[in-house]
């Protein structure tokens, strides 16, 4: 499989890194895959990536490497706002396509990408990566097997303090002219995708944005006005009767890649935090009642086969292992010329979500997710 990687910046450095050592953690690889050529904004970029990373060769722009047809796979790792379009050329094109997170700026172009991709009947993956960590994965079986019985309720939470300090200039996802809106796009639609997978679907949501430092530099170190939140609070009911709360910002200083969870059902309740994330704690509640408490589930690096042979189940694991993860899972989709989760469908309903939440930080009212 020949994959054209558009942008080079950390996520396209991380694909990139993912792709060259599928063939150690999942052995015997049953499919080859290799980058072939590389696109940026500025094609030096795309010259150093290529030449310090064995990548293939510079293509001038997107449209030659999607219009190539040495070229199987359109990985995107550009801004949010450019997603679109070249998710549509990508699809046109009858390439199978693997693209950064969130989908599009809109439910609107989400689910018109969507639809396109499922006609299309090639192979179309989102970026949602903490899936991928086995505490996550071993959550969902638990799940999936009844464990946690009826879910009553929920806590998700991203922090960062990237953006807590109000002297640092601003980067380009604080930007909501490139990003295409704030800290919600950027951390939020990992955790709504997370609850959605674990819990079910969203029906209504509320939302409240917060910006706490309204002037701050910009990229260019001038004074600048920000313009997308810098933390989002929402509150959301699932079609299983469950309510709860998903937080996310950049301004929680002590904070790192704070990524956690909690579900409470009726039979039992997890919780998952990717600053540990070689663990899973599950609670369970049919146990008598003088046994009970959260017991620290080991996950390590015990992944389903073929995922677990290198380098041993016991060894600890760490952020990458997850884009690792998300990799062979789309891969392994084009190879076998069937569909994947996390889907364009899928992502799609994360759009929506976040629309609704932002409709609702407008409004000041309670918002019913799209559907379609």
């Amino acid at each position: 499989m020949r994959i054209g990687l558009i942008g080079f910046g950390g996520m396209g450095k991380t694909h990139a890194w993912a792709v060259e050592n599928l063939k150690y953690y999942y052995a015997p690889l049953p499919f080859s895959a290799k980058i072939t050529g590389v696109c940026t904004a500025h094609p030096e970029t795309a010259a150093e990536a290529c030449e310090r990373y064995g990548l293939g060769r510079v293509y001038a722009s997107q449209e030659e490497m999607i219009a190539d047809p040495a070229i199987d796979v359109i990985d995107i790792c550009t801004p949010n706002i450019f997603h679109y379009e070249t998710l549509k050329k990508a699809i046109l094109a009858g390439k199978h396509i693997y693209c950064e997170k969130p989908l599009c700026v809109s439910a609107e172009e989400a689910f018109e990408i969507a639809a396109l991709a499922k006609a299309s009947g090639r192979t179309c993956a989102v970026v949602f990566n903490t899936r991928f960590l086995l505490p996550v994965m071993r959550a969902k079986e638990l799940a999936d097997a009844g464990r946690l019985g009826r879910i009553l309720s929920f806590r998700g939470a991203f922090l960062h303090s990237s953006a807590a300090d109000p002297k640092k200039n601003a980067g380009w996802k604080q930007d909501r002219e490139i990003c295409g809106g704030g800290v919600l796009f950027d951390l939020g639609s990992h955790t709504i995708d997370l609850i959605q997978y674990l819990c079910g679907s969203f029906v209504e949501v509320t939302g409240w944005s917060q910006i706490a430092y309204p002037k701050r530099c910009g990229r260019d170190g001038r004074e600048w006005s920000t313009n997308a939140e810098e933390a989002f609070y929402l509150t959301a009911k699932l079609t299983c009767g469950a309510v709860g709360t998903i937080t996310v910002g950049k301004i929680m200083c002590g904070a790192n890649d704070d990524h956690s969870f909690e579900i409470y059902g009726e039979r039992g309740s997890l919780r998952f935090n990717l600053m540990q994330p070689n663990f899973l704690w599950f609670y369970d509640n049919t146990a008598p009642e003088r046994e009970r408490g959260y017991v620290k589930i080991e996950c390590c690096g015990r992944y389903p086969a073929p995922g677990g042979v290198f380098p041993g189940v016991k060894a600890p694991i760490g952020w990458l292992r997850g884009h690792l993860a998300s990799m062979y899972n789309f891969l392994d989709g084009v190879y076998r010329e069937g569909e994947v989760s996390p889907s364009f469908d899928e992502a799609a309903h994360v759009q929506a979500v976040m629309e609704a939440a932002y409709l609702s930080d407008k409004s000041g009212q309670r918002e019913v997710v799209r559907i379609k």
